[in-house]
C-alpha cells in the first residue's frame, strides 16, 4: 500500500513521528501521575507526623500541668494547721 504512493517515505516518517510523540506524551503523563502520587504520600506522612507530634506534646504538657497542680495542692494541705491541734511548748526557766 505504501509502495503505490510516491511519497511513502514521508507518510511513514509522519506516522513514526506521531507514534514517538504519543509515546513521549504518555511517558510524561505517567511520570506526572507518579510524582503527584509520591508527593501526596510524602505530604500525608508529614501531616500525620505533625498531628502525632501535636497530640504527644499536648499530652505531655497536660500531664506536667496536672503534676504541678497536684503537687502544689498536696503542699498546701500539709501547711494548713487546724484549730483543733494544740501546740505544746515547754518553757525553759533560767
Amino acid at each position: 500500500m505504501f509502495f503505490l504512493n510516491p511519497f511513502w517515505p514521508l507518510v511513514s516518517l509522519r506516522i513514526a513521528s506521531l507514534k514517538a510523540t504519543s509515546t513521549f506524551l504518555l511517558l510524561l503523563l505517567i511520570k506526572s501521575n507518579l510524582l503527584r502520587l509520591k508527593g501526596s504520600l510524602l505530604g500525608g506522612f508529614i501531616a500525620l507526623t505533625l498531628i502525632a507530634g501535636l497530640i504527644v506534646s499536648s499530652t505531655v504538657a497536660g500531664g506536667a500541668a496536672y503534676y504541678i497542680f497536684r503537687k502544689t495542692k498536696l503542699n498546701d494541705e500539709d501547711l494548713k494547721v487546724s484549730d483543733d491541734e494544740v501546740i505544746n511548748a515547754e518553757t525553759i526557766t533560767a
